[in-house]
């Protein structure tokens, strides 16, 4: 069969390496796609502008006329902005939530209000329009202007932000600057102009991705994946401003069983029980963001799709087809569907332009080693490259902040470290840097 997966970065060509090794797919059409999956085994791109509804209604004509039997969606704004209802309206198959399900993530003030309503474990917050009155609760959590809170506040912008929407401030100066840019300045557009003001939690942070099988009127089923962890920080030791994600591993280590049972129990059943009640249609994937504790999980926030770059340390584990999988989600039979996984684990660190996360260079030449990199036994995931038209031969430059994704299989953590850094020394571009400790943090 044809299968059209649509986004363009690591995360989509991780999925679309993924359903390009199944035996039941021929084509797979990346729309639009980047440089990495204009190169893959069974790949096509598709130039498309996503967010325009002239071409998204000729992505649907495309579908049709090509017979593309499964659409997976990739990025969150697509989903927010009700794709998928719109394919399925067409009587096309097209893994992902409905668009009322996808305020999960489109909206924070919504979430949040799920996950009071629906009993889901989560830090207690307050929600805000007006900026004077959520300085004075700031104010109010550190203690007047010349106090020091016990604790810093987490700040979140209401709607999506491109991973830019959340501010841990330590201080009421922090504070005050975040939220002028949010609500004054306008620095998110609409996105910032509501918050979410929430308590700070302790832990460890835990990504769990699953299988989401839901639909009005009857009985659902979610299946977590194995765990990951995204390293946000943009420096070694968790240092630095947040990022859309540095490196992940999977499966985490210090995520216990004793602390799944606990995510099980306080989280995903509450969830589920909560898109039953609200009669979602959400037949896709979800991302359950945690803090863990003594074995204590919190939710920090849904993802209405896969994680990136958790999927491309998630999807190399799995131990089965992942069309099988779409088709199960889609069909109902997701409860019934054997979720199979590798033994050993994967390191995939992330490997940044200069001046990432903030203004950063693009249009470098990249040079990789594919003799050396095949010794490693990893595949690189390319987010934000392009073919360079004009090179001899298949050459990329660079064209985003997150260039690429070193992911690497290993006997152990050990193993999979050691390949994946192996593999980031094979990859050359000027200006390029990564962090030296994912999964060692």
């Amino acid at each position: 069969m044809k299968v059209l997966v649509i986004g363009s970065g690591g995360r989509e060509h991780a999925i679309a390496w993924k359903l390009a090794q199944s035996e039941k797919v021929a084509k797979v059409y990346v729309a639009p796609g980047n440089g990495g999956t204009a190169t893959e085994a069974k790949c096509e791109n598709t130039p498309v502008s996503l967010g325009d509804p002239a071409a998204e209604a000729g992505l649907i004509g495309f579908v049709q006329r090509t017979g593309i039997a499964l659409t997976v969606v990739g990025p969150e704004v697509p989903l927010a902005e009700g794709i998928v209802d719109r394919f399925r309206a067409a009587g096309l198959a097209i893994a992902g939530p409905g668009k009322q399900a996808a305020m999960l993530e489109a909206s924070k003030v919504f979430s949040k209000s799920f996950m009071r309503k629906y009993g889901v474990r989560t830090a207690g917050s307050e929600n805000f329009t007006d900026p004077s009155q959520a300085l004075k609760y700031a104010q109010a959590h550190f203690g007047g202007k010349n106090a020091a809170a016990p604790d810093p506040l987490v700040i979140k912008a209401d709607g999506l932000a491109a991973g830019k929407g959340v501010v841990i401030a330590a201080d009421i100066a922090e504070a005050e600057s975040c939220l002028t840019a949010f609500m004054k300045d306008g620095s998110l557009g609409a996105a910032g102009y509501s918050v979410v003001l929430e308590e700070f939690l302790e832990g460890k942070e835990v990504s769990v991705l699953a299988a989401v099988s839901v639909r009005p009127g009857s009985k659902g089923v979610i299946k977590p994946f194995v765990s990951a962890r995204d390293h946000k920080r943009r420096f070694d030791g968790g240092q630095g401003p947040n990022t859309g994600g540095m490196g992940s591993i999977a499966p985490v280590p210090d995520f216990s069983a004793a602390a799944q049972q606990d995510f099980d129990a306080a989280i995903l059943q509450p969830t589920l029980r909560g898109m039953e009640a609200e009669g979602m249609d959400y037949r896709g994937f979800i991302f359950f963001g945690l803090m863990v504790k003594d074995d204590r999980c919190s939710l920090l926030e849904y993802n209405v799709r896969l994680g990136d770059p958790e999927t491309q340390a998630v999807l190399p584990l799995m131990d089965f087809d992942f069309a099988d999988l779409c088709a199960a989600i889609l069909d109902g039979t997701l409860a019934a569907f054997p979720l199979n996984w590798k033994s050993g684990a994967v390191c995939a660190p992330v490997a940044v332009a200069e001046g990432y996360p903030g203004s950063y260079r693009k249009g470098d030449p990249i040079t990789l080693d594919e003799m050396t990199l095949a010794k490693t036994g990893a595949r690189i995931f390319i987010a934000g490259a392009q073919r360079d038209e004009g090179a001899a031969g298949p050459g990329l430059r660079t064209a985003g902040g997150r260039v690429l994704a070193a992911s690497a299989w290993g006997v152990d953590a050990d193993q999979a470290w050691t390949r994946a850094y192996q593999a980031l020394g094979t990859v050359s571009f000027a200006g390029m840097a990564y962090r030296k400790d994912i999964g060692r943090e």
